[in-house]
């Protein structure tokens, strides 16, 4: 299961519902945190495969003394990262090719005109 810390804070925002225990008190789920080694099997796992699922997730929760939650959890957020540093990486390509871009054999096409906008009536 998930651990649960005690009450946020005294004063709750919204009216009270079936997720909530129904006073002023907000529980909130503790942070898992990951030890080192944990977290090195993790990150061998994720270079060889961005999806962990079924026996896998459930052998390697084992091994890392996780819960499988936890396992799928991390991988969940870990491809996250890797999808953002991956966008990151394509931005900081294209800005540098459009930084020391060629020069064009045909010269009558200037960076500026292509840039440009076009007008175009339908």
């Amino acid at each position: 299961g998930l651990e649960l810390s005690h009450c946020v804070g005294a004063n709750s925002l919204g009216p009270a519902g079936p997720w909530r225990s129904g006073g002023p008190c907000k529980m909130k789920r503790v942070r898992t945190v990951f030890k080192p080694e944990q977290l090195e099997r993790l990150e061998q796992e994720f270079l060889k495969q961005q999806y962990m699922v079924g026996t896998e997730r459930v052998d390697l929760a084992a091994t890392l003394h996780l819960t499988e939650t936890q396992v799928k959890v991390w991988f969940q957020n870990r491809r996250i990262k890797w999808r953002k540093q991956s966008m990151e990486q394509k931005a900081a390509k294209l800005s540098q090719l459009g930084a020391i871009q060629p020069a064009s054999a045909d010269s009558t096409h200037s960076k500026d005109h292509e840039e440009d906008p076009v007008d175009v009536e339908l």
